[in-house]
């Protein structure tokens, strides 16, 4: 985003763009987000996931000074900041494992990594083997059984958060820590919060496949990403198959849902996967995808530059095309679907205006082909959602003892509403590739 250069030489003075995130700010304010979060800030070999000095901002990126006055920035803004804590494995060259290189067995940092075996032999011609992230050997898996291990990477976070007031976390690859390790992480990381004023230190990991309650729960994690309710929301539009999100979300969110308790980080994109804007079929199925991700249980997020509709494939062996340089005067003739970021706007502001969409319970109310409902029912008001992912308009009869009899005014279209009857609710259009996001009027 910031267009740093690919590799740290180690040498070049610090270079302040931290300091451009700056000008996103009223933009983000503008449409609605009251959060953000950080890729890996500190300093790194490359892509920031190779961790060689947790204490210090990466040079590319800015100063320590840098991270304090923008953080600060925000929270006068009312915007909180996450940063990504990568506590997995570190870069090849973080000093404790070039003490192993030089020292072998006499490094009193043997036991940091996990796996490590001397007698052996590694593709970087190292006297000994270890384990890398997913095979990845650049990327040295840490030990976090080890105590000194454990009490380093802990210290280093309390000092994030003493240092910078940062709000919470989100932990890279967190299907790879243990939870005794999450446990105490979340017990160190409250109460440091509360000791510097940081009400709700909230910490999210990142888990692909899984149960995901084994991480999110009330001892270890906040959250999770919501990996399988990602795939459902584009692959059910791609496919004209809203029956496949139905199953997520009554999965999930359901009367026997299995994470109804959890505050789910929802997305549709992200750093590691192609832009949704590139992944569906149809460009117009942007917005009823939007309508679900703003409107479903759970937290909705948008990555950078993807509510203009901004394309970016994955490569092979390259997640560059995911990333560019972005600025908010560039974003505007970047924007391939310019009108979506005004739909995102709205969506925000709906969300935020009624408790339900943010804290409500999930019921759903219809399903076929390519038109889907559900009632988000929370204390004193109830919302309905209508989307059709059709090329055409779309009638809907929304008959269950769940939707009460009242009017209903369209938050999307003010002009338009409607009377529900004896359970009965007969939305008579719903404009294609759209949808209706119904309010009880009192």
């Amino acid at each position: 985003m910031l267009g740093a250069p690919q590799y740290n030489d180690q040498t070049t003075a610090p270079v302040d763009r931290l300091s451009e995130l700056r000008d996103w700010i009223p933009h983000l304010l503008e449409i609605g987000v009251n959060a953000i979060y950080l890729g890996p800030l500190f300093e790194s070999l490359t892509h920031g996931y190779d961790t060689i000095d947790y204490t210090t901002v990466d040079r590319r990126l800015g100063t320590n000074d840098s991270l304090s006055a923008f953080v600060l920035t925000c929270h006068a803004s009312g915007i909180r900041v996450v940063l990504d804590a990568v506590l997995n494995h570190v870069g090849r060259e973080f000093p404790p494992f070039v003490d192993v290189l030089r020292h072998g067995e006499r490094s009193p940092y043997r036991g940091w990594f996990h796996g490590l075996e001397f007698g052996k032999s590694n593709s970087h011609g190292d006297p000994f083997s270890y384990e890398g992230w997913n095979g990845h050997t650049s990327l040295v898996k840490l030990n976090l059984r080890d105590g000194a291990v454990r009490e380093y990477l802990f210290n280093s976070v309390e000092d994030w958060i003493k240092r910078y007031r940062i709000d919470g976390l989100r932990l890279d690859a967190a299907d790879c820590l243990e939870p005794e390790f999450m446990r105490e992480l979340r017990v160190r990381t409250g109460k440091v919060a509360g000791s510097v004023g940081v009400d709700g230190f909230w910490l999210m990991g990142e888990v692909v496949h899984g149960d995901y309650r084994e991480w999110a729960n009330p001892e270890t994690l906040d959250a999770v990403t919501n990996y399988e309710a990602y795939k459902s929301l584009y692959s059910s539009h791609n496919d004209r198959n809203y029956f496949e999100v139905s199953w997520t979300l009554n999965r999930q969110f359901g009367a026997d849902g299995l994470y109804r308790d959890i505050g789910m980080y929802n997305f549709v994109d992200n750093h590691d996967v192609t832009r949704v804007a590139s992944v569906l079929n149809n460009a117009a199925h942007l917005y009823p995808l939007h309508i679900l991700l703003f409107t479903m249980p759970g937290i909705p997020s948008i990555y950078y530059g993807s509510e203009w509709g901004i394309e970016g494939r994955k490569e092979p062996y390259s997640d560059a095309p995911l990333r560019p340089r972005l600025t908010p005067e560039r974003a505007d003739s970047m924007a391939v679907h310019p009108d979506l970021v005004h739909a995102v706007k709205r969506l925000a502001s709906i969300r935020a205006a009624h408790p339900a969409l943010r804290e409500g319970g999930y019921r759903e109310l219809h399903v076929s082909h390519e038109q889907f409902a559900f009632t988000r029912p929370g204390e004193g008001e109830q919302v309905i959602v209508v989307v059709n992912s059709s090329s055409r308009s779309a009638s809907c009869t929304l008959r269950a003892d769940a939707v009460p009899d009242g009017e209903f005014v369209d938050a999307l279209s003010p002009a338009d509403r409607f009377r529900a009857r004896n359970g009965s609710l007969e939305i008579g259009r719903i404009d294609p590739s759209w949808g209706r996001i119904l309010v009880p009027v009192y």
